[in-house]
């Protein structure tokens, strides 16, 4: 298919998979997105009031520009529908550089597409620095936080780059299949390397400062001066909870798109075609 059929299909599809994640985030996420901020602002009332114990001035406090309504359905809503518009443009890249190298159905061929776009984008980096609801990460981390989440992106998709190439450099030898295992562990090792070499948030300075050395930013308990417990960490079940629903979110959104662009793309091709494709899987 050519490239002004590919983008504007695969943007449809995007945004349909943006809209099936949304739905599901609002229905099982956004309860739990709700109960951190409402810890935050318990434990936000007891820190102000050690801090008044203690004779410091609490800062001030920004207005709201959004309602929590707002944030809550709309904004996710719109953010998740404009991502998968986004991601839909990058797989219809994918797929037109694709598509005219291998000898695969358009339906396999998305479905592979989008399999890799989860993989490298989301599911590599989602190990080392798995999603957060509101209430775990320092303000002063953000930007550390951003760049070490963007330097695993690029090295998951260069691990991938590089997986393919070496696995088309011995297909000839070692035929398709042992090349597609070969090429598989090559980006299990290279992404694994990323994982071990990259710092975790804990050992950002700003945590260190705070809890000490840790693997994440999630909250410890406030203790006062005295090292009583005034108020407790951050519900571990609730940061599981919200981890499980935001991967699920995104495997519905990749699938979304790669299923519904592969029927599109199986309707464009016509009857001849799809039998010689079919006789070359």
């Amino acid at each position: 298919m050519p490239a002004k059929v590919v983008i504007p299909r695969a943007a449809l599809a995007g945004a349909l998979g943006g809209v099936v994640a949304w739905l599901f985030a609002l229905w099982f996420a956004e309860p739990l997105i709700q109960a951190a901020i409402d810890y935050e602002a318990e434990r936000g009332e007891a820190e102000a009031a050690l801090d008044a114990a203690a004779g410091i001035a609490p800062p001030e406090e920004g207005p709201e520009i959004f309602s929590r309504t707002v944030q809550g359905v709309w904004g996710i809503g719109a953010g998740m529908v404009l991502a998968g518009v986004a991601l839909g443009l990058l797989f219809a890249v994918v797929y037109t550089l694709a598509q005219g190298k291998v000898a695969l159905r358009p339906r396999v061929l998305a479905l592979l597409v989008a399999g890799a776009g989860f993989l490298t984008l989301y599911a590599s980096p989602f190990v080392k620095y798995p999603a957060n609801p509101p209430a775990v990460g320092h303000d002063e981390t953000i930007g550390d936080r951003s760049g070490l989440y963007l330097v695993m992106i690029v090295g998951s998709v260069v691990a991938l780059v590089v997986a393919v190439l070496v696995a088309r450099a011995v297909r000839e030898r070692l035929g398709t299949w042992n090349a597609v295992l070969v090429g598989g562990a090559l980006y299990v090792v290279l992404a694994g390397l990323l994982v071990a070499l990259l710092p975790s948030l804990g050992e950002l300075a700003a945590n260190v400062a705070t809890y000490g050395p840790a693997t994440t930013e999630t909250p410890q308990p406030l203790r006062d001066p005295a090292g009583r417990i005034v108020f407790p960490g951050f519900d571990p079940d609730v940061l599981y909870s919200f981890r499980v629903y935001a991967i699920t979110a995104q495997v519905l959104l990749w699938g979304v798109l790669g299923l519904v662009f592969g029927a599109l793309a199986e309707r464009s091709v016509g009857p001849r075609s799809q039998a010689r494709e079919l006789e070359s899987v």
